[in-house]
């Protein structure tokens, strides 16, 4: 399942964020896959696409940031995915 998370960096700091990254890495479980990121302009967020079959990999992965992120979990799915559905719907 897909999993659109969006992080609100605390305090604004951003710097936080990618000084950890590069001291511990991504800290992702085994069978929590990261897909693809996307930064806003100001870097007070985060958007990241993130894959697993099991939701508590990414409740365990969560802790290890909580102290400089808040999270947004979104389940999505692909917009083919939704039409390929309706259109047999219809």
């Amino acid at each position: 399942m897909l999993f659109m998370v969006v992080e609100t960096f605390r305090n604004q700091d951003g710097k936080a964020i990618y000084r950890r990254l590069l001291d511990r890495g991504r800290q992702m479980p085994d069978g929590l896959s990261f897909v693809g990121s996307w930064v806003q302009a100001d870097m007070g967020r985060c958007f990241q696409l993130m894959e697993c079959d099991d939701i508590t990999l990414l409740q365990r992965w969560i802790v290890q940031w909580s102290d400089l992120i808040e999270f947004e979990i979104v389940p999505v799915v692909a917009g083919k995915d939704t039409a390929a559905a309706l259109a047999s719907l219809l």
